[in-house]
């Protein structure tokens, strides 16, 4: 099984071998290859994985995954805040 993760364009590079770019992963920015999507442009949302763009998607679809990852951090931290307190 393998994640991908939404993230919107925000700029793009072609000068080197590969096409890239610097994608907004929820406030994370990082440079992936982008270089298997010809028709991305900059503010196109994508999925992708270690580092390399797999697909495009929607606005809409790519909000609603991040803000699901979001909910599952706070659960996270809020699980790890009562295990503390159990072990206290």
């Amino acid at each position: 099984m393998c994640l991908a993760v939404p993230g919107k364009i925000l700029s793009m590079d072609d000068s080197g071998a590969l096409k890239m770019a610097s994608v907004d992963f929820g406030g994370v920015v990082r440079d992936i290859c982008v270089e298997w999507l010809p028709e991305a442009i900059v503010g196109d949302y994508v999925l992708a994985h270690v580092g390399t763009a797999l697909s495009l998607i929607d606005e809409e679809s790519a909000k609603a995954s991040l803000d699901a990852f979001e909910e599952i951090e706070k659960l996270m931290e809020q699980d790890s805040v009562k295990n503390r307190q159990i072990q206290d």
